[in-house]
């Protein structure tokens, strides 16, 4: 049976040293660490692509004879502004990495799944793998769920709406080009097609 250690941090001081894991005292099997990270643990690192955020991390720590294995996992929301209407919104995020820690002469962090820490090391910062984690899975493009749903009514989108092609002449030219780049296609194409489609 793997013995199971529970940890709740909270994110309030300056200071990183709650992402610090000492494993040289913990014993073999798995240890769980939940953390609870909040705008300041991204001040930290000078990012500052939102205004809040609200994530539960967890953390499974499994210590082996001669390595570590660590999974992470988190879920939450960070406050965005909308791409389209600049509105602030909740969103959802969530995602997962693996870290595989071994031991060798030097530090060597150059592979995003293997860290080699130096033999005699006794301690692992999390706070860089955690940070990484949250910030690959911001989606780039951020749209208000009001948008999708059309229950958010601003200024910006009935101005889009306004802008969007409503002249039928547009679509006809439009027609009228894709039917034009139809036709400048080398017929050889079309031969090799029909031998494929001929099997």
């Amino acid at each position: 049976m793997h013995s199971l250690f529970r940890a709740q941090i909270v994110v309030y001081m300056k200071s990183m040293n709650e992402y610090l894991i000492p494993f040289i005292g913990l014993k073999l099997g798995k240890h769980q660490f939940e953390f609870i990270i909040n705008k300041k643990f991204f001040d930290e690192f000078s990012f500052d692509e939102f205004e809040n955020c609200d994530i539960k991390a967890d953390v499974v720590f499994e210590k082996k004879a001669t390595m570590l294995e660590i999974s992470f996992k988190h879920k939450g929301t960070v406050n965005v502004p909308c791409d389209l209407t600049g509105e602030q919104f909740d969103l959802p995020i969530k995602g997962n990495i693996k870290l595989v820690v071994q031991f060798g002469e030097e530090f060597n962090n150059d592979n995003d799944e293997l860290l080699i820490l130096p033999h005699g090391e006794h301690q692992i910062d999390l706070a860089q793998y955690l940070y990484e984690m949250i910030v690959l899975s911001i989606p780039q493009k951020r749209v208000h769920p009001g948008v999708k749903d059309g229950t958010l009514q601003t200024e910006a989108l009935k101005k889009l709406n306004e802008l969007q092609v409503k002249d039928p002449s547009a679509k006809e030219q439009s027609k009228k080009l894709k039917e034009e780049n139809k036709e400048e296609i080398d017929p050889r194409w079309d031969k090799l097609k029909q031998l494929l489609t001929d099997k």
